[in-house]
């Protein structure tokens, strides 16, 4: 079958390519910035780049999703790296929803729609929460992060009336190839790594190898719909977490990161990434049936760091 792909030459758009590519599908990635020659280049398996602009309307790219089977939208500008500004803020949020935008008009004007749509969200949308469980019905925070989280579904959700959509609510996840976690390595290396801040806060965390999985039984099973909740079953804190990445680094993890030098570093994204977080639970993919292949953390870590 078909796989549409926006967004699938990041960090997790090309693992979820290569999976699907590996089981002999065809695989389209929808990329922009990059000339297909370039592109091609940086896809695993030497898949199908197709060049896109996402504004909020549709272009000659749509033709790719009109047949496809499944649509997954990964799009949008990374929330980290740098300082929010004012301008980076804005790119954050106008990009996923002229991307999600883009995609739900194309599924409107196509004669076979896919039968699914998989759209990129997060567990931000639960904002700061303590210790409290965040299941899919949880209601939406009041932060910067939970209104583009907000925003963004509610862009996926206009395709809803010619396909079943799913928003994959991504919390930390795992690789040791990209995401969040080789950037917290160095100090560890040295000896010098811990927990952040009070390392209270929980850190809702998911292997890649589930993540994949998940989105991939997202897209077969027919009976998940609206909101999903992409993090392992046991959500730990932020102190429970650099414990376990000591232990599988053999290193110590005992140097705390003062939470005002983060804050004088980082400003605001120092409290939405790092100093709070969500005890976001799995509990509609618990309930419909996805079985996880890492549901505790240092499982988890140790696989990647055996590997």
């Amino acid at each position: 079958m078909r796989i549409v792909i926006a967004g699938g030459t990041g960090f997790l758009g090309s693992r979820l390519a290569a999976s699907f590519s590996a089981d002999s599908h065809e695989v389209v990635i929808l990329t922009r910035g990059m000339t297909t020659t370039k592109t091609a280049a940086t896809v695993p398996g030497h898949l199908r780049p197709v060049a896109w602009s996402p504004t909020g309307d549709v272009g000659s790219w749509a033709a790719e999703i009109d047949g496809a089977a499944a649509l997954v939208n990964l799009a949008g500008e990374s929330i980290a790296g740098r300082r929010w500004s004012a301008d980076h803020k804005a790119r954050i949020l106008e990009s996923r929803i002229h991307a999600t935008r883009s995609l739900a008009a194309a599924i409107h004007r196509a004669s076979a729609p896919p039968s699914v749509l998989v759209s990129g969200s997060a567990v931000g949308y639960y904002g700061p929460l303590g210790d409290e469980p965040a299941a899919e019905e949880q209601r939406a925070g009041a932060d910067f992060l939970s209104s583009v989280c907000v925003q963004w579904e509610q862009e996926a959700v206009r395709a809803s009336a010619r396909t079943r959509v799913v928003c994959i609510r991504t919390g930390l996840v795992l690789a040791r190839e990209g995401g969040a976690l080789p950037e917290m390595l160095p100090p560890f290396r040295f000896g010098a790594g811990g927990p952040v801040g009070s390392g209270r806060q929980y850190w809702p965390w998911i292997h890649v190898d589930d993540w994949v999985g998940l989105v991939r039984w997202a897209v077969t099973t027919t009976a998940v719909s609206g909101p999903l909740n992409a993090t392992a079953p046991n959500p730990v804190t932020n102190r429970e977490f650099a414990a376990a990445l000591g232990r599988a680094m053999h290193r110590p993890a005992f140097l705390p990161a003062p939470a005002f030098a983060l804050r004088l570093l980082l400003g605001e994204m120092a409290d939405a990434l790092l100093l709070s977080g969500q005890r976001a639970i799995p509990a509609k993919a618990e309930r419909l049936g996805y079985r996880f292949r890492f549901k505790n953390v240092q499982d988890a870590l140790n696989q990647l760091f055996a590997a």
